[in-house]
């Protein structure tokens, strides 16, 4: 398992929390999703044998979020 905190602009309330957890919790190889919108962080516990750092990043940006590099 491996993890990850990524920094993320746009998210500002419960509603982005839900979607963010949602859809990256819902890719194959993720056990752990959490959203600290005060810091403006989504850290996430996967398997990368099943989804890539990459995927995750998409999925987050799918939502109509910023992952910052």
């Amino acid at each position: 398992m491996e993890k990850t905190t990524l920094k993320v602009d746009g998210m500002s309330c419960e509603h982005c929390v839900k979607a963010v957890t949602g859809a990256v919790g819902a890719l194959p190889g993720v056990t752990k999703v959490a959203v600290d919108l005060a810091a403006k962080t989504v850290t996430v516990e996967y398997d990368p044998g099943k989804t890539t750092l990459d995927s995750i990043n998409a999925e987050i940006e799918e939502q109509g979020y910023d992952v910052i590099a």
